[in-house]
């Protein structure tokens, strides 16, 4: 029998060129070092036409997962930010929730577990009451989805004031009470919060105890947010790595991106080692 790993380590899928084909990107995924590949479903017109893929497109993709032996467990459905679930306009809404639903077919027929929702009500629009009150409507329709289903949704937490923290998207939860709707923050965007408000990012992981299902792993610095190379900001992955486990989490994803270098390879590679140099020491004690 195969030793079980004390945690797994997923991949970005956008750190990656996006045009390789499905068997390169998941044997690529396993040549760097990682665990699982997470797909996008960004706003993209491209990424969103995957939720509409023929059964002959699926079959293809879950023959590829087969045979190259790396899955794909998680989904990041940022398709939202277009789309809002707490919009206002009805054909937009109306767009959200097929979103939704087709994701968690998509998810379905994949074999992916965690669908990663961004954690913004509206993104293009003014947040108010009203779009927090349809966004709140919306998730009880969303979690009724996922758990026909048996997909567990976990909310992102973001860049924004409307849930950058934990805390933030307990709030929601807490109201919407299914088990199919948790949390899986991001730790980067954490640790810019943590400035703001004064509270670390220990102490907004801890008001999410019991209802985190992973974590996306991304560097940041004070006031920006993407494309941050590992081991040059401010987020503390090894400190927040123990209060992960000592939650229970033992799913991670490394959040990076392709940014045109040439050697972007050496780029994902080197990324899986820094964090796993971060994880591993972490996971020690349960290493079989």
């Amino acid at each position: 029998m195969a030793k079980n790993k004390p945690y797994l380590l997923g991949m970005y899928e956008k750190s990656m060129l996006n045009d390789l084909e499905w068997r390169e990107k998941l044997l690529f995924c396993k040549e760097a070092g990682f665990d699982w590949l997470e797909i996008s479903i960004d706003e993209t017109d491209d990424k969103l036409g995957r939720l509409d893929w023929t059964v002959q497109q699926k079959n293809q993709l879950r023959r590829d997962i087969e045979e190259t032996g790396t899955p794909i467990w998680t989904m990041c459905l940022s398709g939202h930010r277009k789309y809002p679930l707490g919009s206002l306009d009805k054909d937009i809404e109306n767009r959200s929730l097929e979103i939704m639903s087709k994701a968690i077919d998509f998810a379905s027929d994949i074999g992916i577990r965690i669908i990663q929702l961004a954690g913004y009500d509206v993104y293009y629009t003014s947040s108010n009451n009203d779009t927090a009150e349809r966004f709140l409507e919306n998730l009880k329709k969303a979690s009724e989805m996922a758990a026909r289903k048996g997909i567990l949704m976990g909310f992102e937490t973001m860049e924004t004031p409307f849930m950058d923290t934990v805390e933030k998207a307990m709030k929601y939860v807490a109201a919407v009470n299914s088990p199919y709707l948790q949390i899986y923050p991001d730790l980067g965007n954490l640790t810019n919060a943590s400035l703001l408000y004064g509270k670390s990012v220990i102490d907004d992981l801890e008001t999410g105890r019991g209802h985190i299902a992973a974590a996306h792993l991304k560097e940041t610095v004070p006031g920006k947010y993407r494309e941050i190379p590992f081991g040059t900001g401010h987020t503390a992955f090894k400190e927040d790595a123990e209060k992960l486990k000592e939650l229970g989490v033992r799913m991670f994803t490394g959040e990076f991106w392709y940014t045109g270098q040439a050697d972007w390879q050496n780029t994902c590679k080197d990324a899986a080692l820094f964090l796993r140099s971060n994880l591993d020491p972490v996971f020690t004690d349960e290493a079989e």
